[in-house]
């Protein structure tokens, strides 16, 4: 009997196989390049999507068809930044900065080449946030939410912002029970949101109009 890792490997060898099947030579090696990309570029500080990391030199006229295809088919998910937290954040997306996720957190650990002791360790994993991060993005898409973050001027910057019937949400991330956030409080001094949704390892809760989410209750959001 395959192992779920051996399953998960399986995977990301068909989508290798499809980007080669479907689309042209020269450009599977774009795709494939964006692909491969993917972990490095949700392991730096700044999760923003840099053509760079793909290659150097990169640039979104070599690169952007490239990502277009792997979101079109349904391999990665695209969060934009917005500019403002006020509605719609439609009207005030960036579309030059964008972060990227896999459309599976598990292929996204898999694709790391991540152990499960790795995940399940107390001492540190510096992956371990963008694990995380990759995991409520999926939990959120599930749930109809079109992805949005926002930062001010490389001083603040909240993971997610979502578009809710009572308003312009905050989401914060946190892959513990560490939770101070100064850019989480930034946001809702400049933007006055009717509560912040904090998501970590801590209990439900509501305190200092943040709601605290655990991180298994997400597909609640």
């Amino acid at each position: 009997m395959l192992s779920s890792l051996d399953v998960q490997h399986q995977i990301l060898n068909a989508y290798v196989a499809d980007m080669a099947k479907y689309i042209s030579t020269g450009e599977t090696a774009r795709v494939m390049a964006c692909f491969d990309s993917i972990p490095a570029q949700l392991a730096k500080d700044n999760h923003k999507f840099q053509y760079k990391v793909v290659q150097r030199g990169g640039k979104a006229s070599l690169f952007g068809a490239s990502l277009d295809w792997l979101a079109a088919a349904g391999i990665i998910t695209a969060c934009n930044l917005v500019e403002h937290g006020y509605s719609p954040l439609e009207a005030f997306k960036d579309l030059s900065s964008f972060k990227v996720y896999m459309n599976d957190v598990g292929l996204l650990a898999q694709k790391a080449k991540l152990l499960p002791n790795d995940l399940l360790s107390e001492s540190g994993n510096m992956f371990i946030g963008a694990i995380t991060e990759n995991y409520v993005a999926n939990a959120l898409t599930a749930n109809g939410y079109t992805l949005y973050y926002w930062a001010s001027k490389g001083t603040a910057e909240v993971d997610f912002v979502l578009r809710r019937s009572d308003g312009i949400i905050p989401v914060e991330v946190k892959a513990r029970e560490h939770v101070r956030s100064r850019s989480l409080s930034v946001f809702t001094a400049k933007y006055k949101p009717p509560y912040a949704i904090r998501i970590s390892a801590r209990n439900l809760g509501f305190e200092s109009n943040v709601l605290s989410v655990p991180l298994y209750a997400v597909f609640c959001i």
